[in-house]
């Protein structure tokens, strides 16, 4: 029985081991190695931040949290989608990373509306 938070809690840790696949296949040049870097750190970081928000010490800070996962999917599309427009690797291997980081931006957006509306 999968318990409520496990899924959005492996999608986001799939996520990030796909994401430093990517990063991994990025070019090392001045640019690749750049982008490398801020991918890695805003794109393995949603994970953490949404089992630290789990274990939030109430409702506020909970919300917080997965603010913080919400700005690092954020950041992360951003990094993915200028690795796709300057072609830096293939784009079957980032146009999909850029739909699950879509899909993860609305499902934590939802989940922080509905929190709020609770408070």
């Amino acid at each position: 029985m999968v318990t409520k938070g496990e899924d959005i809690s492996d999608r986001l840790f799939n996520f990030a081991v796909k994401i430093i696949d990517l990063v991994n296949r990025l070019p090392k040049n001045p640019a690749g190695r750049h982008i490398a870097g801020q991918l890695l750190r805003c794109g393995t970081s949603p994970g953490s931040n949404y089992e630290e928000a789990r274990g939030g010490e109430s409702r506020a800070d909970f919300t917080h949290k997965l603010g913080i996962v919400l700005k690092e999917l954020k950041e992360s599309r951003y990094w993915l989608k200028l690795i796709n427009t300057t072609r830096m690797v293939d784009s079957s291997k980032v146009i999909p990373l850029i739909e699950e980081c879509g899909q993860l931006c609305a499902i934590i957006a939802k989940s922080i509306i509905t929190t709020k509306k609770r408070d």
